[in-house]
């Protein structure tokens, strides 16, 4: 019984990532960028400077809110994860080094996508229980002016994120960390709940903190990990580059021959985890560039901007380059073996350059990435408990404590399943937020325009109207 059910969720699943997803996000991405006269090549850099500026004069916000900085730093807590190593690592065994290329195209239009989640999250945000909330249920919710197509997905979310998510998340730290040390699991377990606990009670000022201490910690020390690779293997750096570029439109010729590589392949496994990495158009992280203190709704969507370049690539391509240059990618080797054994390709490059030191680390960069998305990913839900449950305290403390039991459950679960259980809800969530950013898309360049206009005038403000809404 068991197995029919995750047979058919698999069929689901093929469904929706290959066919759907893909064309619903990439379409979408392009669509987006177009319209709003590809932002990516002018908004990002300046908006980093402002950025950087601000965390140079120590600038705070009042309790309940996010400054720009923390917003993307739980933001892209959530982005990097197990994805960005085994997910990439997935995506060049079975499409070749050409899915980089195609992995790189889907953040590029992605980062459109993102910029328009950011803006109509901040728009219609509402405050609860004394903090800023807000993401797509939201924007569903007070600007296609559906409350039940807002519950949806606020219903999908939960479960996407706080729990199966959360799920995938421990059972990933468990695995590498028992794998990497020989920890016992039971403590490693419980551990990782008390850990986890202390951040969420904290709340929103917690994890806001948490996240800008150590993702740029975390994400800084496995970039720079990744060039010392790339310099001590110099010499294969250049034949790395000629083998996304070739690989792209031509797999065969890196191997694809005997792997039986198709252009076509090569194109949906770039395509699908680096949409998977970096979750632009997903509905994941609007909730934390929601919360920002900012001038206007135009600036938080060019500060999301920043995390899908963070995320793909900086974090996605290093994992991609390390793989070629060290060596541990191999053609000649099938693509499913390749792709059972993603994890111990990348670990062999961490190895290469730096042997058993190199193991370990990787294995403990798995483990803090999958602790920040626990965190990124509980915060995401919690806004939408908030959304079904109004201002109820006891209703948002309890799930708290869900979230805690399913990360002891996800250790329980065999990896694969679990995995899987994952890609199907996130797709599903994912879905009323593709129709609704569609839906709302003039509304984004709308504000564009109004931000543009401001800018000349160097009066930039605005009004939220939704913060004080009855619910």
């Amino acid at each position: 019984m068991i197995d029919n059910i995750f047979k058919f969720l698999n069929s689901v699943n093929g469904v929706l990532w290959n066919y759907i997803l893909l064309v619903g996000l990439i379409g979408l991405g392009l669509y987006l960028t177009i319209i709003l006269k590809f932002p990516q090549f002018t908004r990002v850099f300046p908006q980093l400077k402002a950025m950087l500026k601000d965390i140079k004069s120590g600038k705070t916000v009042e309790k309940g809110k996010m400054t720009p900085f923390q917003a993307l730093a739980t933001a892209v807590a959530a982005q990097v994860g197990t994805g960005n190593i085994v997910g990439v690592a997935t995506a060049i065994a079975e499409g070749g080094p050409g899915a980089a290329f195609w992995m790189m195209l889907s953040a590029f239009l992605g980062m459109s996508t993102i910029f328009s989640e950011a803006v109509l999250s901040q728009k219609y945000r509402e405050v609860k229980n004394g903090e800023l909330v807000g993401g797509p249920a939201y924007y569903i919710k007070n600007g296609l002016k559906s409350k039940f197509f807002s519950k949806v997905f606020a219903v999908l979310c939960i479960l996407a994120l706080g729990i199966v998510g959360l799920m995938v998340q421990s059972n990933s730290v468990v695995t590498s960390l028992s794998a990497s040390f020989g920890f016992d699991q039971t403590i490693i377990t419980i551990g990782l709940i008390a850990v986890v606990g202390m951040i969420l009670t904290g709340g929103m000022d917690r994890i806001a903190a948490f996240s800008e201490k150590v993702v740029p910690f975390m994400a800084g020390l496995y970039i720079l990990g990744s060039l010392i690779i790339i310099i001590i293997f110099r010499n294969s750096f250049v034949e790395a580059i000629r083998m996304i570029f070739v690989g792209a439109f031509t797999p065969k010729a890196i191997g694809g021959g005997i792997l039986g590589i198709t252009v076509q392949e090569t194109i949906k496994f770039g395509l699908s985890r680096g949409l998977f990495s970096n979750e632009a158009g997903m509905g994941s992280t609007p909730h934390s560039h929601a919360v920002a203190h900012t001038n206007h709704p135009c600036e938080q969507g060019f500060t999301a901007m920043i995390g899908v370049f963070i995320s793909t690539f900086m974090i996605c391509l290093s994992t991609v380059l390390i793989n070629l240059v060290s060596g541990s990618y191999n053609a000649s080797i099938p693509a499913q073996v390749m792709a059972k054994d993603a994890t111990i390709m990348t670990q062999s490059a961490f190895f290469n350059a730096f042997g058993k030191f190199g193991e370990g680390f990787l294995s403990i960069a798995l483990s803090c990435f999958s602790l920040t998305t626990i965190v990124g990913w509980y915060f995401f839900a919690e806004s939408n408990v908030k959304l079904l449950s109004g201002d109820k305290n006891m209703v948002i403390g309890s799930f708290r404590f869900v979230a805690l039991a399913f990360l002891f459950v996800g250790t329980l679960i065999d990896p694969e399943r679990v995995w899987l259980l994952a890609d199907v809800f996130m797709g599903l969530m994912a879905l009323p937020n593709i129709i609704s950013l569609f839906l709302l898309s003039k509304e984004t360049k709308t504000m564009l325009k109004e931000y543009d206009s401001m800018k000349k005038e160097n009066n930039i403000h605005y009004e939220y109207k939704y913060e004080n809404i009855n619910n």
